[in-house]
């Protein structure tokens, strides 16, 4: 079993994530933040790569204080946990991650990663270990799922959603496209990663909705069976 995976993000007209600087760039208004931070608090579980943590520093907890407390209300943590796909423990000390919000970070790490580094990181959050060289996501998912953890909304970067969807490990993708162009060959897109080469390989999606939210649209896709 593994927990039902949502992958969500944002991108310019032309399929770019941020700009060639891999900086955080702001793509959606505020009707689509809002959906955003319903989807935290609807999840078990946020998850992101460690070039997402190094490059934009995001927390991943709730804008939204009522949400945060409805979810207390529940017997829940205020904020979903956050998690960190990080296979050297390149994680560092001092995040908004541990300083913004209550609630579980869990980071996975390879066998590869440094034990010192570990040892740091273990005062702040739980840290596992899931792959030899580097972390495979399916003994992520399967180790989520024995923390309780029913949905997990994937956030980025590039290379984590390329891993994710090249191995089929995701059930839905929801794409808000904004009305910009950002360009640079250079600039992350959506599914960064070496790509598939023979059609058969290609991850099929079938379209399960379209809404038009601010001055972009939001595509949701279900993977094909």
């Amino acid at each position: 079993m593994r927990p039902y995976v949502i992958i969500n993000a944002a991108m310019s007209a032309d399929g770019k994530l941020a700009t060639s600087e891999r900086k955080q760039t702001k793509i959606s208004g505020y009707d689509d933040f809002l959906r955003v931070d319903t989807l935290r608090a609807e999840s078990d579980a946020v998850m992101i790569g460690i070039g997402t943590v190094l490059s934009d520093d995001p927390s991943l907890r709730l804008k939204s204080e009522e949400y945060a407390g409805m979810r207390k209300a529940n017997g829940k943590d205020p904020h979903p946990m956050r998690v960190v796909i990080d296979s050297m423990a390149r994680m560092p000390a001092d995040v908004d991650m541990f300083k913004k919000g209550v609630g579980r970070v869990v980071i996975f790490v390879s066998e590869k990663a440094p034990k010192e580094r570990c040892d740091a990181l273990k005062e702040k959050a739980t840290v596992i270990s899931a792959g030899a060289d580097s972390v495979d996501l399916e003994t992520v998912l399967e180790e989520l799922a024995k923390l309780g953890v029913k949905q997990l909304m994937v956030e980025g970067g590039a290379t984590l959603l390329w891993s994710i969807m090249s191995r089929g490990l995701f059930d839905e993708i929801r794409i808000y496209i904004g009305a910009m162009i950002i360009g640079g060959k250079d600039a992350p897109t959506f599914a960064d990663g070496k790509g598939f080469i023979d059609p058969d390989e290609f991850t099929r999606l079938s379209l399960k909705n379209v809404e038009r939210i601010d001055d972009g649209v939001l595509l949701t896709w279900i993977k094909k069976a």
